[in-house]
């Protein structure tokens, strides 16, 4: 086969990335080891930033999100005793919406589908190869077995932590960056209605909890845990009573309405970040150049970005001949990368518990002078509420 842009991930951040260049009128082909229905299933993130919604609706991807998804004006902060709400429409003039990673990817793979995009799923063995020249190319094996290859003049590598693209930067010319915490995240799914009509961080002496949502009738909830958390050893009824507590359960009223876990799993938390997101021909976007830890919400607006800065670099590239924005993808990607990276770790270490009672008075001093000062509230409201594309 032969293409013009090899795509190598079909998750949001190569889904959107075909989309967006499909618009400018150049070809793609993307790959992915997984099959169509694991991809869209996969539970990850919920939240949208401000500059993510404005862009699917630009790119005719918002029909759907209009009508379903949950505009939220801002989050609780909450610690024992406490409950505070951050207005972001109040303090910087944007939202986030509650829309999940599922349904973006779902949106996007009936776009393509209908645009007649080359998706090959369940691939196996995928390389990358020839990236320092200007003929690199994909081998992989299809289901059926058969050993394929894929011509292209850039290979886009969206396939994640684990995947081949990643790992194809020379050790000779990459640097990494990794913070591995001291704790996970364990996440539910409930078939109940939430109990909040926005998200609430909550700092507690047992640990944070947060309680999020997918929709009207579905709930997402998260408690801190030790790392190496085995899942069997939480019942539902022993999760439900920890979030109660952290939570605030019986706090000026609020109640927590607990329901049926149909899902239930523990994500280690770490950030990573690897330089350059190009080496050669090959470029990187979302997570196989960076992870942040989901406090933040900020995974998926990251690879957001990230694509939406690279389609218009690789378009001038290959339709113009213009290298100027696909030679500057990288730095102008990792200086959002970089803040947004921050910003995780910032609330990461704001709000859960090190077993440190040093760190927990400071911890405890800083979410006060967010909830108090309006510059905190600021601060937090913009970059959580997202910065502008290419900041």
């Amino acid at each position: 086969m032969r293409t013009q842009v090899a795509i190598v991930g079909a998750g949001p951040a190569g889904l959107l990335l075909s989309h967006l260049l499909d618009r400018a009128g150049v070809e793609s082909v993307i790959v992915e080891t997984r099959s169509r229905e694991y991809v869209e299933a996969r539970i990850r993130a919920g939240i949208l930033e401000h500059s993510t919604v404005q862009l699917l609706h630009e790119v005719g991807l918002g029909e759907r999100l209009a009508r379903e998804g949950d505009e939220h004006r801002g989050i609780y902060l909450q610690w024992p005793g406490e409950r505070h709400h951050l207005d972001f429409v109040d303090l910087v003039g944007r939202s986030v919406t509650v829309y999940g990673q599922t349904e973006v990817t779902k949106d996007l793979g009936k776009a393509r589908g209908a645009a007649g995009q080359e998706i090959r799923y369940e691939v196996t063995d995928t390389a990358v190869h020839d990236l320092e020249t200007e003929q690199p190319y994909v081998t992989f094996t299809g289901p059926d077995g058969t050993a394929e290859r894929l011509d292209a003049d850039v290979v886009v590598g969206c396939d994640g932590s684990f995947g081949p693209s990643r790992a194809a930067v020379p050790d000779a010319v990459k640097q990494t960056w990794e913070r591995v915490y001291p704790y996970s995240w364990l996440g539910i799914l409930a078939d109940v209605a939430p109990s909040t009509d926005e998200l609430i961080y909550a700092w507690h002496p047992d640990g944070f909890a947060l309680h999020s949502m997918r929709s009207e009738h579905v709930s997402r909830l998260y408690l801190q845990v030790p790392n190496g958390t085995d899942i069997d050893e939480w019942s539902d009824d022993r999760i439900w009573d920890a979030l109660a507590t952290r939570l605030g359960h019986g706090q000026d009223g609020w109640t927590l309405t607990p329901g049926p876990v149909t899902e239930k799993s523990v994500l280690p938390m770490r950030s990573f970040v690897q330089q350059p997101m190009r080496h050669g021909r090959l470029f990187l976007a979302g997570d196989a150049a960076h992870i942040v830890p989901p406090t933040g919400a900020k995974g998926l607006n990251l690879a957001v970005a990230d694509v939406a800065l690279l389609a218009p670099a690789l378009a001038a590239l290959l339709r113009d001949k213009d290298p100027a924005l696909a030679d500057a993808y990288s730095d102008t990607a990792l200086r959002r990368v970089w803040r947004c990276t921050h910003f995780s770790w910032w609330m990461t270490t704001m709000l859960h518990q090190s077993g440190d009672p040093f760190d927990a008075q400071l911890q405890l001093s800083q979410l006060r002078w967010v909830a108090a000062s309006e510059a905190g509230r600021m601060g937090l409201a913009e970059n959580y509420a997202g910065l502008p594309i290419g900041f």
